[in-house]
């Protein structure tokens, strides 16, 4: 099987969406079978796919402006992608909107659903057409992947999509040893996009009430790219919190590091589709506590505190036992570890070759 797969959000630098098309193309890559062939597909006018971005998967990098080539594809459905000299099967983009073909299946990947359920809180770009279009794009794609089961049950619900066409394909934790010496006085973390769906907000509100009730409250670090700087300022007090330090977004090593260091990720989210800094994590044995909203109670189990994230009272208080109780840390740790290990790339890389496959299939009986 031929597979194209759109490489363009991990070009840069790679958050959730990009480190899902990567990981989803090396394990891909590393599954492929003598007459399987893997492309990663890329166009940008300043930047450059590497030749050896993925190891066994072959590149397509084509010198085009993103948001020009984007209009043709999510508006026009043009260029098919064999007018800029591809040839598949199938091909997958990284989001719900489809890379046209005149003879591939087209698979297309939901992460979530944020958009459709929350339009008040993104773009007005977004709002404008932008759910319209995914739900269009949805019912004509012969195949849909998405992260969660979540994600697959508001599908089903909002846009009734036959669920055999959907494959939930989940992300898989990372390559990380468990760090050796867990840490009580390190930074409380957070990591992800300063955006409206983290719902950064009401977690500075619960870390201001926390470092009321507890003095010794270690700072909060925010890992993650700044999309509206407002949003840093919301303890009630319409100032900025001396102890909280937006780092903007690091690298992964220096994600790593930040992990290994904390005394606890916490997560406000008022949606998530996945949430991978769940899962990193409880990779390296930090507790996680987290909005009891999305996919986090599905991705978290028994493994993390689960709070309403906009009780500020409660969120604080979840935080401060974290930091006081050693049994509960110790608890939330080994539970984190062991539950880590059920998400693998492999794994989920070879649920979606079968979504892929069975794409292929469907395309092929409708010619």
């Amino acid at each position: 099987m031929r597979i194209l797969l759109d490489y363009r959000p991990a070009l840069r630098q790679r958050t959730g969406v990009g480190e899902y098309a990567h990981q989803m193309a090396a394990a891909l890559a590393r599954q492929k079978g003598t007459h399987d062939s893997i492309t990663l597909f890329s166009s940008s006018w300043k930047d450059r796919l590497a030749p050896d971005a993925v190891p066994g998967a072959e590149t397509l990098d084509r010198r085009l402006p993103v948001r020009l080539l984007n209009f043709g594809w999510h508006r026009l459905g043009w260029p098919p992608i064999e007018r800029l000299g591809a040839s598949a099967d199938v091909v997958w983009s990284m989001h719900p909107l489809l890379m046209p073909s005149n003879t591939a299946a087209q698979v297309v990947t939901i992460h979530d659903l944020f958009f459709w359920d929350h339009p008040e809180s993104t773009s007005r770009e977004v709002r404008r057409d932008y759910a319209a279009l995914a739900a269009a794009h949805a019912m004509r794609a012969d195949g849909i992947i998405v992260v969660s089961e979540d994600t697959r049950e508001r599908l089903l619900s909002r846009w009734r999509v036959p669920s055999s066409r959907i494959t939930v394909c989940r992300n898989g934790a990372p390559p990380w040893p468990l760090r050796t010496e867990p840490s009580t006085t390190g930074p409380i973390l957070h990591v992800g996009t300063v955006e409206p769906r983290k719902n950064v907000p009401a977690l500075i509100r619960a870390y201001a009430e926390l470092t009321r009730q507890y003095p010794a409250t270690p700072d909060l670090v925010l890992a993650g790219r700044v999309e509206d700087a407002a949003l840093l300022t919301s303890d009630g007090t319409g100032a900025t919190n001396t102890r909280i330090r937006a780092l903007g977004y690091v690298s992964d090593q220096e994600r790593l590091r930040l992990y290994r260091e904390a005394s606890m990720l916490v997560m406000a989210s008022s949606d998530e589709g996945f949430g991978l800094p769940a899962l990193e994590a409880m990779t390296l044995g930090v507790p996680v506590v987290a909005a009891n909203r999305g996919a986090l109670p599905e991705v978290l189990g028994d493994a993390g505190v689960l709070i309403d994230p906009d009780d500020a009272s409660a969120f604080a208080t979840a935080m401060r036992e974290v930091l006081e109780n050693a049994t509960l840390r110790r608890t939330l740790t080994e539970r984190g570890v062991a539950r880590s290990k059920l998400f693998d790339w492999d794994v989920s890389a070879a649920h979606a070759r079968e979504a892929l496959e069975a794409a292929a299939a469907r395309r092929k009986g409708r010619r």
